[in-house]
């Protein structure tokens, strides 16, 4: 996709927790009646939607909505499925980030933003060089899926390409949704694999977020 070919204007589905990455796939299980709707919109219209996540379940507008990100990722449903019990899933894949300029109003329950994709036009490309700290990345992923219980296929992931890697870790990874929305919003693929480690580090000696930031 070009830049040409990106909407100004973007259903989104805001989701805590979720993350949502350039050249990323995101699986969703689609149930509610507004995003059925979004969804069956999207269809229609490109397949295309944002993923934002909210800043505070406790923060709303005056109309009842939660404040979202000023950061969003734009996403196209490249898999879809209807089990015919009233729910969809779905695959989005990642394909450019945006800010939001504006937010619209409600259209069929689902939420409607104007999408600025002009200073992540970089997304579009896929980064192919190599990342400075693969080591110690690996080695700090290690680490934090011992700490947390969790099994991978290490073999596979020395082998996989770095944007593979990285951006399969930002978004796989149990994070918070402030640490998930930093690895949104850093700086090329070398800025997200420094922060990622980072965080990782973090989680694994039990130290706040507000370290991670620096």
């Amino acid at each position: 996709m070009t830049a040409d070919h990106m909407p100004e204007i973007i259903p989104i589905f805001p989701l805590t927790g979720a993350l949502l990455l350039p050249f990323g796939q995101l699986p969703l299980n689609i149930f509610e009646p507004r995003y059925i709707a979004l969804t069956e919109d999207a269809l229609g219209a490109g397949r295309l939607m944002g993923l934002v996540q909210p800043v505070d379940a406790g923060s709303k507008k005056n109309n009842g909505v939660n404040d979202i990100y000023n950061t969003g990722c734009l996403g196209r449903i490249t898999e879809f499925t209807d089990p015919g019990d009233g729910r969809y899933e779905i695959v989005l894949t990642g394909i450019c980030r945006f800010m939001v300029e504006d937010e619209l109003d409600l259209h069929r329950g689902y939420r409607r933003v104007t999408a600025n994709y002009r200073p992540f036009l970089g997304d579009l490309e896929s980064d192919e060089a190599d990342i400075q700290n693969r080591d110690s990345l690996l080695a700090a992923l290690r680490q934090y899926f011992d700490h947390q219980n969790l099994d991978a296929d290490w073999d596979a992931l020395n082998e996989v390409p770095d944007l593979v890697l990285v951006t399969t870790a930002a978004m796989g990874c149990p994070l918070q949704p402030e640490e998930k929305q930093l690895l949104l919003e850093a700086n090329g693929l070398q800025g997200r694999a420094e922060r990622l480690q980072t965080i990782l580090e973090m989680a694994i000696h039990g130290n706040d977020l507000n370290s991670a930031r620096h």
